[in-house]
């Protein structure tokens, strides 16, 4: 299967060369030059690789990156951009980049440096992980499967982003904003009403006493966390 990668560039031509030439490489390229529809993307597909400018309208690539790390840290992210000072090249690796690329740059080398990290990840795949069990629960976060006890049913989508969300911070607080930004993105957000019913669904899913739930607590004020052990 062709490696997918997202190439998020608001300059047309060096969108159109670098997505050519990383085509040619065998990989299959997702391009946009808009931030919003980045982000959308990526929650809405599988990524093994992202290459962001940061200036970008609206939503920068350096906001993608922190968006994007609140629920994978394993995808890699290239920076490829015009900002070119040490502070700049600092702060994207803070965010969360694993490489730093300024313009202009040399076309081989950014493919040497995609495929380098590619091939990295598949040898280390660090906790990509797919399924998860807690109690008598079992979750595959790839299909949206879930059954408790024997019983079979399947996650919408929002559903199994946010669960994964929490169970990955098993045992932290996870506040309503960081829930917001990483299931709902940089969209009109929810009322918070909303995810409070995502965690009653999920109580009536897990729990064996909804009302006295054992997984799935409430921080009052703050957000939400999943307690497992």
């Amino acid at each position: 299967m062709s490696k997918r990668i997202l190439l998020v560039e608001d300059e047309t031509n060096i969108r159109n060369l670098v997505k050519m030439n990383l085509e040619l490489e065998g990989y299959e390229v997702v391009a946009t030059g808009e931030g919003k529809q980045a982000v959308k993307f990526f929650h809405g597909q599988h990524f093994d690789l992202l290459v962001l400018d940061v200036m970008l309208p609206e939503v920068s690539g350096f906001q993608i990156c922190e968006q994007v790390r609140l629920t994978n840290m394993e995808v890699p992210i290239i920076f490829l951009t015009a900002k070119d000072t040490a502070a700049d090249r600092i702060a994207g690796l803070k965010k969360g980049a694993d490489d730093y690329l300024t313009k202009p740059f040399n076309l081989e080398e950014l493919l040497l440096r995609v495929q380098k990290l590619i091939q990295r990840t598949e040898k280390n795949p660090e906790d990509s992980r797919e399924e998860f069990e807690f109690g008598n629960n079992k979750v595959n976060f790839r299909t949206f499967e879930a059954n408790r006890q024997g019983e079979d049913f399947v996650l919408t989508k929002k559903e199994a982003m946010l669960l994964k969300l929490l169970t990955d911070r098993q045992n932290e607080v996870v506040s309503r904003q960081q829930i917001l930004q990483s299931v709902w993105g940089y969209d009109v957000y929810p009322s918070t009403r909303t995810i409070d019913n995502f965690i009653l669904s999920f109580r009536k899913y897990f729990e064996t006493d909804p009302k006295n739930p054992q997984f799935f607590l409430s921080i009052r004020g703050v957000g939400y966390k999943f307690v497992n052990g």
